[in-house]
């Protein structure tokens, strides 16, 4: 018997991080509203009594960014003074600049001309899929994003009236043969005002957080840790500093699946750390949902300033029905893989982006992004030899 334990983290919208992501994206939302071709690579950072908003914008319109991140602070929560944190007295300061000419001249994008628009920057991207759950995502991060999901929901909806916007998740789940068995370890970290008591707090995120998203995971051997550091008064930017792009892994697949190193947040679909890796996840559900894999990784690789990717490489872990090659050679039938063909695949110049920026971008239900259908099931099929399968 093959035994193994895995964990994954996420965090409420309210962490520092998760803070700067939605205004980055919030920005960029902002901008695709007037001008879907703007470029975009916006970029904020948080502390206390501070938002700092930067980056390389291009771009003929004006949007508000002060208003913009004042609006997303109060969105998050940070509205009491006594936070340490809130939106009507922090400062807001802009330098944002144009987009290096340089970087714009590689991109060279003409609208609707798939051939003209090159990477926006090179690098290597991920995409990740699997069968062990309906949202095609590793069970870990699932569970992790219901977690801080639903202590957010307790916090907004007035069930526990005491919490604070910042929090975090993290699970720990036994293996055995490669399939999910039982949950070993739960710990949340939730933000509190100062009057609760440490015991009262546990028991309650216990009965309204973790059993209700949890319970088939759980056995009465299971560690439930509830600010296992004690209190969680300070928090948010008032505890630790905010940055977009920080948050990488929970963003993506929760260290189950490879990550390139870049981020999403605050950039538009030119910049392929983005689009290429929504195509990779893309592609990648096209395959289990064909039933050609239980677990896929697809991997692409780009150039700054070239359309074709450099590198395309499909990995399903021994679990395909044909060889990595076979798969390999249908997908790169199927799918075009230039910036421009992806931006209008999946339709990606529109401001959909803010909501993105917490509880993941992958295995998102609530939400329907493109990059979540799997309408190209029966091409990879057809693309597939007759004969050759893995016996």
């Amino acid at each position: 018997m093959n035994r193994r334990f895995f964990s994954s983290e996420s965090v409420t919208e309210g962490h520092p991080d998760k803070i700067a992501d939605r205004i980055s994206d919030a920005v960029l939302d902002a901008l695709l509203r007037d001008d879907p071709h703007a470029h975009v690579a916006c970029e904020t950072f948080l502390t206390t009594g501070l938002v700092l908003v930067g980056g390389e914008i291009s771009t003929e319109i004006y949007v508000d960014v002060d208003q913009i991140a004042r609006r997303v602070i109060q969105q998050v929560g940070y509205d009491e003074s006594g936070f340490g944190f809130n939106y009507q007295d922090c400062s807001v300061i802009s330098t944002i600049k144009e987009q290096s000419s340089d970087i714009a001249s590689a991109v060279r994008e003409k609208e609707d001309d798939y051939e003209a628009i090159g990477a926006g920057d090179q690098g290597i991207m991920f995409g990740y899929a699997c069968s062990n759950t309906k949202e095609m995502m590793p069970l870990p991060i699932v569970l992790a994003h219901s977690l801080t999901r639903r202590l957010a929901a307790v916090r907004k909806e007035g069930i526990l009236p005491y919490l604070r916007p910042d929090g975090k998740s993290q699970v720990t789940l036994e293996y055995e043969d490669h399939q999910p068995k039982r949950a070993t370890a739960v710990l949340i970290a939730a933000q509190h005002t100062p009057e609760i008591e440490s015991e009262r707090l546990r028991q309650d995120i216990i009965t309204h957080v973790i059993r209700p998203e949890l319970a088939p995971w759980l056995d009465a051997s299971t560690d439930l840790l509830v600010n296992s550091s004690g209190r969680f008064v300070i928090g948010g930017p008032a505890a630790d500093t905010g940055m977009t792009g920080r948050k990488v892994i929970v963003d993506t697949y929760g260290g189950y699946g490879s990550h390139g190193g870049g981020a999403f947040s605050g950039k538009d679909p030119t910049k392929v750390d983005r689009s290429g890796s929504y195509m990779a996840r893309y592609v990648a559900k096209q395959i289990v949902a064909a039933g050609l894999a239980r677990e896929v990784e697809v991997q692409i690789a780009y150039a700054i300033g070239r359309a074709a990717p450099l590198a395309i490489n499909i990995d399903a872990f021994g679990t395909g029905m044909y060889t990595n090659d076979t798969l390999h050679k249908a997908v790169t039938r199927v799918f075009d893989f230039r910036p421009g063909a992806i931006i209008n695949l999946l339709d990606l110049r529109r401001p959909i982006y803010e909501p993105f920026s917490c509880y993941g971008h992958f295995g998102r239900t609530d939400l329907n992004p493109t990059w979540e259908r799997t309408d190209r099931v029966d091409d990879l099929k057809r693309a597939l030899p007759r004969s050759g399968k893995i016996a």
